[in-house]
């Protein structure tokens, strides 16, 4: 799934590429990626004749403000992509919405499995009240609310692993298995280690390394390993210097140690078995 440095990625790209641009019309080719309106011709009437301000992210999610106060949201869910390409390029076999732009360009939703969504919200109606995921998300790592008595907030008195934690969207906004792994091992804190068991040190420690990990990812344009693409279809190169992501049974760029890998709630959860449980012995 796309976490937040591949949509931060695909949110700079798109405002490169379709700012003040007028969008002339859409095809829908599968209804249920339109969350709302429920009416799919509702959807593309309400976009249609709309430009598009600036796109912002919120979590995991995209936001277009167009021009007649009225929003488009997109979520890419586990396998979305939005592709800025000229309407003459053949279809994906998974493309599921276009939108229409002037000079025969156009801005295509392509989803493999299937689950992202796309929203829009008419004017004088609260995103929230719409796109209702967004109620209960958590701080961004990048605002200023997410500070260090923040985030001890969210994690102390829990008694569940600090990896599933962090994944929830209530507690960091953004955070998915890849970069929760790579943060978990900067700060040397097992998977496995209970919040209520953390000292304010080590979530001092955490803090830091999420934004570290996700301004790293960002710099690289985010981890393909699977589907992901920028809106230009490059593939990010984060996942080359993993720390240990996806990297089971190779040596800890640190200390050689292989590199383990647990299931924690139905999730992979991927450390290094030295590194972590030295540095959390620090703590």
């Amino acid at each position: 799934m796309p976490e937040l440095p591949e949509v931060e990625t695909v949110r700079r790209g798109l405002n490169q590429l379709t700012l003040n641009q007028e969008i002339t019309g859409g095809d829908v080719l599968l209804d249920r990626t339109i969350a709302y309106p429920f009416s799919v011709g509702e959807f593309v009437d309400g976009i249609k004749k709309n430009a598009i301000a600036t796109w912002h992210r919120r979590g995991k999610y995209l936001l277009a403000e167009l021009s007649s106060t009225d929003w488009l949201g997109v979520h890419l869910r586990m396998t979305g992509q939005l592709l800025w390409l000229h309407q003459d390029e053949p279809l994906h076999k998974h493309t599921r919405v276009r939108l229409f732009f002037g000079e025969q360009q156009e801005l295509r939703f392509v989803d493999q499995r299937t689950f992202g969504k796309m929203w829009w919200v008419p004017p004088g109606l609260a995103v929230e009240s719409i796109m209702t995921g967004l109620a209960t998300l958590a701080a961004d790592p990048f605002s200023p609310e997410f500070t260090v008595e923040y985030l001890a907030s969210k994690l102390q008195n829990r008694r569940r692993p600090i990896k599933t934690a962090l994944l929830d969207q209530s507690v960091v906004a953004g955070l998915g298995n890849i970069y929760a792994d790579e943060a978990l091992f900067k700060s040397g804190i097992l998977p496995e280690t209970l919040c209520i068991d953390l000292q304010l040190k080590q979530i001092e420690r955490l803090r830091t390394a999420i934004i570290q990990v996700l301004e790293t990812s960002i710099e690289a344009g985010g981890t393909t390993f699977s589907n992901f693409l920028s809106v230009k279809g490059v593939n990010g190169n984060y996942g080359g210097v993993a720390w240990v992501y996806n990297r089971a049974g190779e040596p800890c760029r640190v200390c050689d140690t292989p590199i383990m890998r647990i299931r924690l709630a139905g999730r992979s959860s991927h450390f290094c078995p030295q590194c972590q449980t030295v540095r959390g012995i620090r703590s």
